[in-house]
């Protein structure tokens, strides 16, 4: 059947009522649930009123390249005192909330308790705080392929690709590869976790030749110390990547420190 036929075209509005209708039914029997208390809320996905307002989205005046908030507004394309010290290897960083106590619980059982569900939630929020207008492409940071079996999914390539149909971007979910494991990093200071992931990442090598000045976004969940977004940014600029921006779900907010 050509697709621009008439018969084609009238199933559309029929298709549409039809996931309505079982959109409805579902509800009934099981009514979506708050993505943080579990309380019933209006649509998949979302908060209820009480966890919306507890989650600290990060909105300006923030560092114009890292993205980390400022208590006061210093105007157009302030710097913090990090990326005035040392310059970071992204063009830009932004993150769509706050990595706290309100947020914690909602980030790790998306991470580790198999919540993804959740993506698309997410991914509308990344889509708020992140700007695509001069990004060619979207990539994930990477999981081990031991962490990977493991866990059975990489929760920034879900975020990833969860963006793409928003954002109209194409995602290549294994642009990076992690050549090597590294420990966890929770317990590290910020020098340690640059040597724990120094030279870890790579540009997959059947995807080189697509890399060459291109505009890549890097996708993962929580940024904490940085290290490891910007090993990742290493090993795309030494791919042949024209510039380099971040967006991750959450960010730990701390005393800025010059790296």
């Amino acid at each position: 059947m050509a697709e621009g036929s008439p018969f084609s075209l009238s199933r559309r509005p029929a298709g549409r009522a039809m996931r309505r209708v079982g959109r409805l039914l579902l509800d009934a029997v099981l009514p979506p649930r708050c993505l943080k208390c579990g309380a019933t809320v209006g649509e998949p996905g979302a908060l209820c009123g009480a966890c919306w307002t507890s989650i600290g989205f990060i909105t300006p005046p923030y560092c114009a390249c890292c993205g980390y908030p400022f208590e006061l507004d210093a105007g157009p394309g302030a710097l913090c005192a990090a990326c005035i010290a040392m310059p970071p290897p992204y063009r830009r960083a932004r993150a769509a909330l706050r990595y706290d106590e309100a947020s914690r619980d909602l980030i790790i059982r998306f991470k580790h308790g198999d919540r993804t569900e959740a993506a698309p939630a997410f991914a509308r929020w990344l889509a708020t705080a992140g700007d695509f207008a001069d990004i060619d492409l979207i990539a994930p940071v990477p999981l081990h392929w031991r962490r990977l079996l493991y866990r059975r999914y990489n929760q920034a390539a879900l975020l990833a690709r969860a963006l793409r149909r928003l954002v109209d971007r194409p995602v290549v979910p294994d642009l990076l590869v992690r050549r090597r494991p590294t420990p966890t990093q929770g317990h590290l200071r910020t020098a340690a976790r640059r040597r724990n992931v120094a030279g870890a990442f790579g540009v997959q090598p059947r995807r080189s030749a697509g890399i060459a000045g291109r505009r890549v976004l890097l996708i993962d969940d929580v940024m904490t110390s940085g290290a490891t977004i910007e090993a990742c940014c290493h090993a795309l600029h030494r791919g042949g990547a024209a510039a380099v921006g971040v967006l991750t779900l959450a960010r730990a907010i701390r005393p800025a420190q010059p790296r």
